[in-house]
């Protein structure tokens, strides 16, 4: 065993990828539908620790994983985000999580003369049990000691389990009814032009009176297929091939123009074919598709944008991103020059520009580190918050002039998930001795102590979103999620609720509670100091 240690304390990042590899396979287990999943690396991080005392890499090394983590939750979330901000219900959601948190934080302040517990090691728990990386990193750098990483530790597996078992009984309790929408996909009809009052009109007049959630691709006349623009004069018999993700539109925009005529169209492809081609080029992606320009002589239509595995309708203020795939509708002889414009590349789904996260990461940096003066408190700088904080904003612009700030969603989801991981595999490692030196005197205590601050969350929160903002079920499970954090929670809400509602009250609290659990632990530090 001692060269087992030796080798581990020599070979620091052999330690860190051993760590990591442990502990996926630790947090793959599942114990009654509940697993840590990457929250094992920190369990191992510590038990290898423990074994190692001088194993641990540089913390630099975790402080750019969690910059990973935090910087590409923001690209992603921005425009949920802010989107949730302007809603009435986004705007209650973060105000029920708001209060949810700040009441658990004020209870694991309460600890420390309740119950003598240090001040570090209440903030950990309180980072442990809403299960937030960012705020713990934020309670070490503030308190200087790793404290926090014990309470953090002893608290975090009830912060994964805890919430879980607590919106598996709201659901018992409850009952809610909630059915499984069907998956949206793009739908098409071909509707002959039958309805006097569309009859003589120009195209633009009648997109301005058709259902909402419906396009029109395309149009069959005089046995020919062709794009459409704004001035075309619509005539009697027009074929029109609509498109949209619900069935229902459809049957409206049916009764609404004249009658169903399938085949007439897309039995024809002499004029007009379909191709699915890939969005790799700086030319289109960060752009509108109304700013897309074809090239010259070339009638081309966007059918609509598959994203990830959603069908997106192609409105005018889609915003393309890298490795979307693009449904066109030109003449064939076309199609290659189409492909050139589009990239039509399937490296465009690890497509991303690394001068933009190093431009976006160095702003949210250096926004982090401006001393902000508050009230009662001094002057505080915000750190890796301010990070976070700048990356929503990017993810919301998503692009200022030659910068792309989003990327796809393949990318941003191993970029962010190998910096979580690094980061808790080095925090593991390096907290692991005072781990075990602690967690024998005082390990049940904290324990109860974590699930008291939890408890806390969750019922506020609860209480806040269902009986006083009275938010659907749906929602509410996905704001539980986002007030607790950890995406292992999402995942049970979305069995739960099987709808859209939990990951958009997901997006639209997670970034903000976690700036509030951050700024709550420096708040709290520095009040304490004082």
């Amino acid at each position: 065993m001692d060269a087992v240690r030796t080798l581990l304390e020599t070979q620091p990042l052999l330690t860190l990828f051993v760590t990591v590899a442990l502990g996926y396979v630790v947090g793959e287990m599942s114990i009654k539908g509940v697993s840590l999943g990457s929250g094992a690396v920190l369990f191992v991080g510590l038990a290898i620790g423990g074994f190692a005392p001088k194993s641990a890499p540089p913390a630099l090394l975790g402080t750019l994983g969690l910059l990973l983590f935090l910087y590409n939750i923001g690209i992603q979330y921005g425009d949920q985000f802010f989107k949730g901000l302007t809603s009435a219900n986004g705007l209650k959601a973060n105000i029920a999580a708001a209060f949810g948190v700040i009441v658990a934080g004020f209870v694991s302040v309460a600890l420390v003369p309740l119950f003598g517990v240090k001040l570090d090691e209440s903030l950990g728990m309180f980072a442990g049990s809403g299960t937030s990386t960012a705020s713990l990193q934020a309670a070490m750098a503030a308190m200087k000691g790793d404290g926090a990483t014990v309470g953090y530790s002893v608290a975090y597996p009830f912060g994964v389990a805890g919430p879980i078992l607590f919106l598996y009984v709201l659901s018992v309790v409850l009952k809610p009814h909630i059915e499984r929408p069907p998956p949206k996909l793009i739908e098409t009809a071909e509707i002959a032009l039958r309805n006097p009052a569309f009859i003589g009109a120009r195209f633009s007049d009648l997109v301005a009176r058709m259902p909402a959630g419906l396009a029109i691709a395309a149009v069959r006349r005089e046995h020919h297929n062709r794009t459409l623009t704004d001035d075309l004069i619509l005539q009697a018999d027009d074929v029109l091939l609509a498109t949209a993700t619900d069935p229902a539109v459809l049957r409206e925009a049916t009764s609404l123009f004249g009658e169903l005529q399938p085949g007439r169209i897309t039995s024809h492809r002499e004029d007009l074919d379909y191709a699915r081609v890939f969005a790799s080029s700086r030319l289109v992606v960060g752009h509108m598709l109304r700013d897309i320009r074809f090239p010259e002589g070339v009638a081309c239509t966007i059918a609509h944008v598959r994203r990830g595995d959603a069908d997106l309708m192609p409105k005018q203020d889609l915003i393309l991103e890298f490795g979307d795939r693009v449904g066109l509708l030109a003449n064939r002889a076309n199609m290659k020059s189409l492909r050139a414009l589009f990239g039509d590349s399937i490296k465009g789904t690890a497509e991303l520009s690394f001068i933009s996260i190093g431009v976006g990461a160095a702003l949210g940096l250096l926004a982090g580190a401006v001393p902000l003066p508050i009230p009662g408190v001094g002057k505080l700088t915000l750190g890796l918050a301010a990070l976070l904080l700048v990356a929503l904003v990017l993810g919301r612009v998503r692009r200022v002039g030659p910068f792309a700030w989003t990327m796809p969603l393949t990318a941003n989801l191993v970029l962010r998930n190998f910096g979580l991981t690094i980061f808790l595999a080095q925090v593991g490692i390096a907290s692991g001795p005072k781990f075990f030196a602690t967690i024998g005197v005082a390990g049940v205590s904290f324990l109860v102590y974590g699930v008291a601050i939890a408890l806390a969350l969750l019922l506020v929160t609860t209480i806040l979103c269902l009986w006083v903002f009275r938010l659907p079920f749906d929602m509410t499970v996905g704001v539980i999620s986002g007030a607790t954090g950890n995406p292992a929670i999402l995942a049970f809400a979305n069995r739960v609720a099987p709808t859209d509602l939990p990951d958009l009250g997901y997006a639209m609290i997670f970034p903000s509670m976690t700036v509030v659990k951050i700024l709550f632990v420096q708040i709290a530090a520095v009040l304490a100091s004082g």
